[in-house]
């Protein structure tokens, strides 16, 4: 009786970590010029139609649509404005540079502080200690135990819903402008200048066509962006597994894969958040550009398992209510855990 050949060993496949999987996605970490350009001018094309339909005489139904989606593509803007503050989209052109601080005043987002403070974030994201430059502030159980009633107010009142919610006048007014003009003026000259063009277009948009158009043109749709924005940028780091470290235990693509969630959307809210769900890969490389992000996931298997957040409601709610890290289960927990 005739024995068969030993079948050959199956050799298990390479798996990338560390630097090797970052520098695996550096083929990916250059944009298309002519395909940057046309998601920069169509978005801002969309942006100023709906915005000048605000102002048209239309019924005031058709003017609050067109708000909404004003508020939409402001969104989408935002993250493209995003990419090219990292470089990662048109990153040798000065007109590029020149209209991207412009909108960052418009979107009250100047250029010195995003570019301070996010650059901070990436290389900083889920650490203990230090991460809360750019980012929502994390406490321990223990740390928010040892806090003063004025701190922990203070800590709780950052990561309150309605405080995210309303975004616009905590996060991006006085957040990202009267703050740090305040604390640094040299530095952050732009951020005078964002609340003194903000209340210069409120003005003139009111001489024009009254408290209607100040609503339509102007608050509502920087209302919608920045409650999405804030809420987008908390539940990317503050989501049910997440982890956080110690100076000890940190690497970049730890932070990068176990800190970062990808939100799991639709093809249209996609587009308007233009990928920036896809924020494990973005925290991993952030100069791939937002456009070439599902074809790093495509592309790569060990991004394909990420950590999940999606838009449903009690997955909202859920991640809202998370408020301190607990070191020895390593969660995080809401007040009640405490």
């Amino acid at each position: 009786m005739s024995s068969s050949p030993n079948p050959l060993p199956t050799r298990a496949p390479h798996v990338k970590a560390g630097t090797e999987l970052i520098l695996a996605t550096k083929p990916f970490a250059h944009d298309h010029t002519l395909t940057s350009w046309w998601v920069v001018l169509s978005t801002l094309a969309l942006l100023a139609a709906t915005l000048a339909a605000t102002l048209a005489t239309l019924p005031l139904a058709v003017k609050l649509g067109c708000s909404v989606l004003a508020g939409l593509f402001l969104v989408r803007f935002f993250v493209i404005y995003h990419d090219q503050q990292h470089h990662a989209i048109l990153p040798h052109s000065k007109l590029a540079e020149g209209l991207m601080r412009v909108m960052g005043i418009l979107m009250l987002s100047p250029s010195s502080v995003w570019r301070s403070s996010h650059n901070h974030h990436h290389n900083h994201n889920s650490k203990l200690r230090g991460s809360h430059i750019g980012s929502y502030p994390i406490m321990t159980t223990e740390q928010f135990r040892q806090s003063s009633t004025r701190k922990r107010f203070n800590y709780l009142f950052v990561r309150h819903p309605l405080t995210i919610l309303f975004g616009y006048l905590f996060m991006f007014l006085h957040g990202m402008c009267v703050y740090p003009f305040f604390n640094h003026p040299r530095e952050h000259l732009d951020c005078l200048v964002a609340v003194l063009v903000h209340v210069a277009i409120s003005f003139g948009l009111y001489a024009l066509g009254g408290w209607t158009a100040v609503i339509c043109t102007q608050l509502l749709p920087h209302f919608i962006m920045d409650a999405i924005g804030s809420y987008f940028f908390y539940v990317q780091h503050n989501f049910p597994d997440v982890s956080f470290s110690d100076k000890d235990g940190w690497t970049y693509e730890k932070a990068a894969l176990e800190s970062s969630s990808y939100m799991r959307t639709g093809p249209i809210m996609a587009w308007f958040t233009a990928n920036i769900g896809y924020h494990h890969i973005h925290h991993l490389n952030s100069r791939v550009p937002f456009y070439r992000l599902p074809e790093v996931m495509a592309a790569l298997p060990e991004l394909q398992s990420p950590k999940i957040v999606r838009l449903w409601p009690a997955d909202i709610w859920r991640s809202l209510q998370l408020k301190v890290w607990d070191v020895p289960t390593q969660r995080m927990v809401g007040i009640r855990g405490l």
